[in-house]
């Protein structure tokens, strides 16, 4: 791989790694209103969960997607399903003090596979895969470097806002802040479906 593509892929898996997402919404909210060790199998089942899906559309699920719009438009509206419940239950979660941690029960399986529902990830991994690992052959190579880099930057995505997330615990701990917090960041879920329900 040609050093100009490389630095296209690492610019592109930026832009499209730490922008707000299902993901990163998640991972800080489940820290701000469990800790981060609440969050962080979370936080690991998305980039293992990612790297699934880019190998999958890789190896040629990509294509069948592509091919098939009824499955395509089944998993669009599934996940969009998902990530308003998601929002509803985030919505619903209340202050420190009170809340109930059975409300935000979204570890390491749930992070894996809200990845083949999530359509920004759809998007990512049949971008990825045509832009930069079917254009030459063999193949392997190239997804022997870039599945590991997109992995890398899952988890690192994720745990920032993990971080974060976790760093306003103590703060967002007095009075109604992190009902509001909650709230704010249920309302990112839902403007994201409402942006992906039109893709």
């Amino acid at each position: 791989m040609l050093w100009s593509e490389l630095t296209a892929l690492l610019l592109f898996a930026t832009a499209m790694s730490f922008t707000p997402g299902p993901n990163t919404t998640l991972a800080a909210a489940l820290a701000a209103n469990g800790g981060l060790s609440h969050a962080m199998p979370f936080v690991l089942g998305v980039p293992i969960g990612w790297g699934l899906l880019l190998l999958a559309s890789a190896l040629g699920l990509g294509g069948l997607l592509q091919a098939a719009p009824t499955l395509r438009g089944a998993i669009k509206w599934l996940g969009l399903a998902y990530m308003l419940w998601l929002a509803w239950k985030l919505a619903r979660a209340d202050t420190l003090s009170n809340a109930d941690p059975r409300r935000l029960q979204v570890g390491f399986a749930k992070g894996v596979a809200l990845q083949f529902v999530n359509i920004k990830a759809w998007m990512n991994a049949l971008l990825i895969s045509a832009g930069w690992i079917h254009v030459a052959e063999p193949m392997a190579p190239r997804l022997a470097l870039v599945l590991p880099l997109m992995m890398a930057f899952g988890l690192a995505s994720n745990l920032t806002y993990a971080l974060a997330g976790a760093a306003l615990r103590g703060w967002l701990a007095e009075g109604r802040r992190l009902r509001h917090f909650n709230r704010v960041l249920a309302g990112v879920l839902v403007l994201t479906a409402l942006w992906m329900a039109r893709l």
